[in-house]
Formats: structure tokens, C-alpha cells, sequence
């Protein structure tokens, strides 16, 4: 069994369709990366900066939280987490990436919604039950 389920929703995922995927969950519309203090710190280790260093490049404060920055690629809506390799199509981060990224993509809000998780994941499994 290569695909990964986790209980409470209806599908499964398969982390092999990552390296042809192009890095869709990492682009698109703009939104937020949210970070914890601790996984900035991890970051920045990993990076080797000091955390102000990483902070004042990397983030961005959203009222009482933080989010990685996003750089605008060439289309309109077309964003990319900042440390997304756009000549790769990976995560330049990927052993110290946030949770919100670990996590993807078994987000509560895809929960109950198969078709709007198809959309930014092709590495859904929906007959996995059968498997």
C-alpha cells in the first residue's frame, strides 16, 4: 500500500503523484502558509539564519499570526510559496515544512468535499476503499 487514508474522511492519497504534480497544493490563488514559532525556528536552522534573519525575509505578520510569503509567478492568480522551486516543482523546505503543508490533504475543509479537494490535489484516492 503506497497511498496514505486517514480516518474521518472519505478518501485516500497517493504521495507518488508529488513528483509529477508540478507542486499544485504549493500554487495558485494567494492564501496563507501559517507558521508556528517553533517551525520558524526549524526553518531557520535549517536555512542557517537567525530567526530575525529568516523572519524578515521569509514572513509575514496577519494580526496576531504569521504566514510565509508568497512570490507572483507569470499569470494572474498564480502564486507560489516562497520556498517553492519553480525549476524543480518541490519544496525547498520539505523536511522542515509546516504543518499546515505535513497535513495536506487532510484539511477539515476538505473533509465532507471530495470534489474541491480533487481539484487541488491529483493524488486523490477515492476508491481506496476498494483497495
Amino acid at each position: 500500500m503506497d497511498w496514505i487514508k486517514q480516518e474521518g474522511y472519505s478518501y485516500g492519497f497517493d504521495p507518488s503523484v508529488c513528483a509529477s504534480c508540478g507542486g499544485h497544493c504549493c500554487t495558485g490563488e494567494s492564501g496563507y502558509i501559517w507558521v508556528k514559532y517553533e517551525e520558524i525556528e526549524a526553518i531557520a536552522q535549517f536555512l542557517e539564519l537567525s530567526i530575525e534573519d529568516f523572519a524578515t525575509i521569509y514572513i509575514k505578520k496577519v494580526k496576531h499570526r504569521y504566514s510565509l510569503m508568497e512570490y507572483y509567478r507569470v499569470k494572474e492568480d498564480d502564486n507560489a510559496c516562497i520556498f517553492f522551486d519553480d525549476q524543480l516543482k518541490r519544496c525547498s523546505i520539505y523536511p522542515v515544512r509546516p504543518l499546515q503543508c505535513r497535513t495536506f490533504p487532510f484539511w477539515d475543509q476538505f473533509k465532507n468535499d471530495i470534489k474541491e479537494v480533487q481539484k487541488e490535489c491529483p493524488g486523490i484516492i477515492t476508491n481506496y476503499l476498494q483497495q
